[in-house]
């Protein structure tokens, strides 16, 4: 299954006219033709930086040995998404059925397999707690990760104050991560780009009631010093809060509306991101999130246009993740099926440039 080229190129409501008016580049999305060699098209994501969070194939690597055919295991799984074609894993977990080795593997051991296979470990979605950072990094040391991070926010409040513990913890936890090597990132869901309440009247406890506009991780990015602190933007998730949290009630009592711009959210911190989900999904207004998840290339999110305007493409790492991609009794094969899918979709996409 081919990239679908119309859904590639077409480009998201406004997203040009936005960054030209911030003062950012535009770039052209559309493919040139090509003519007396003065153009040359190379991967947009660069094949060493093509990667797949494990979650997307848990289903696999937590299935106990059966004569499927169908892999199993880190050992198995992971050769067969290197055959596949990825480069990279980010981690969800680092148990498998305790029938394959009749005990739990080792991260030891779980190294030995990425080196096998050619795989690195860009990066893990563990707990970020003060009390077993230090284990979580002997951890992420051990599979040689670069990159250390969470599945979660840094906290689910809507006001400031609790945003800026949050910010302390993480600016501390940080520095230890880079004394390591790694840097550590937190990873968006839709409720991260959610507005602030922090104006307006106060309720019973004293908290405020309304909204200045501001929304809550990007308060986050003012505080969490950029020396220690990153992020990892789930592209689905962004689109699905540009769906969904459109409007705030200024302190006047008042609805406005701020349409949310993953590409304008990246483009001025790139090097704040050096991991992204790339995850699809298809427009579904009738839905709750406003999008169904699909593998990447058959949904509608423009990763051609976005991965061009934020640049910096052999800093930025995109891992390849569907919630939904596991198939179940029913269809046991489907999730690297899906991965298959989303790689080559991933790898169609490219840039051109003199």
């Amino acid at each position: 299954m081919s990239l679908n080229r119309r859904k590639v190129l077409a480009a998201s409501a406004g997203a040009a006219a936005a960054l030209a008016a911030a003062g950012l580049p535009v770039l052209q999305t559309a493919t040139p033709a090509i003519s007396h060699g003065k153009l040359r098209a190379e991967p947009l994501i660069p094949h060493k930086n093509r990667g797949i969070i494990l979650y997307a194939v848990r289903d696999r690597i937590g299935a106990a040995p059966d004569e499927s055919g169908i892999p199993y295991g880190f050992e198995r799984v992971l050769a067969r998404l290197a055959e596949i074609g990825y480069k990279e894993i980010e981690f969800a977990g680092y148990n498998q059925h305790t029938s394959i080795l009749g005990r739990q593997i080792t991260a030891k051991e779980i190294r030995k397999i990425l080196d096998d296979n050619g795989l690195v470990a860009n990066g893990t979605h563990t707990q970020i707690r003060a009390d077993t950072f230090t284990q979580q990094l002997d951890i992420a040391e051990e599979l040689g990760m670069k990159h250390i991070g969470t599945g979660s926010d840094p906290t689910g409040s809507a006001y400031k104050a609790d945003w800026d513990v949050a910010a302390d913890l993480w600016n501390e936890l940080g520095r230890q991560a880079r004394k390591r090597g790694m840097k550590l990132y937190t990873h968006n869901h839709d409720a991260a780009y959610g507005f602030l309440l922090d104006t307006g009247p106060l309720d019973d406890l004293g908290r405020p009631t309304r909204s200045s506009g501001t929304r809550k991780l990007e308060y986050f990015f003012t505080k969490a010093d950029a020396r220690y602190v990153f992020f990892e933007m789930d592209i689905y998730w962004a689109y699905v809060a540009r769906f969904k949290h459109k409007t705030y009630t200024d302190k006047w009592g008042q609805t406005r509306t701020d349409l949310f711009d993953p590409i304008l959210t990246v483009a001025p911190r790139t090097d704040r991101f050096p991991l992204f989900h790339a995850k699809d999904g298809d427009r579904a207004p009738e839905q709750a999130n406003g999008h169904v998840m699909v593998p990447l290339g058959e949904g509608d999110i423009n990763f051609q246009q976005f991965f061009e305007e934020i640049g910096e493409q052999n800093y930025h790492h995109a891992n390849w993740e569907q919630d939904t991609a596991p198939g179940g009794a029913a269809n046991p094969g489907q999730s690297l099926n899906f991965a298959a899918i989303s790689y080559q979709n991933m790898s169609d996409l490219v840039i051109y440039r003199h």
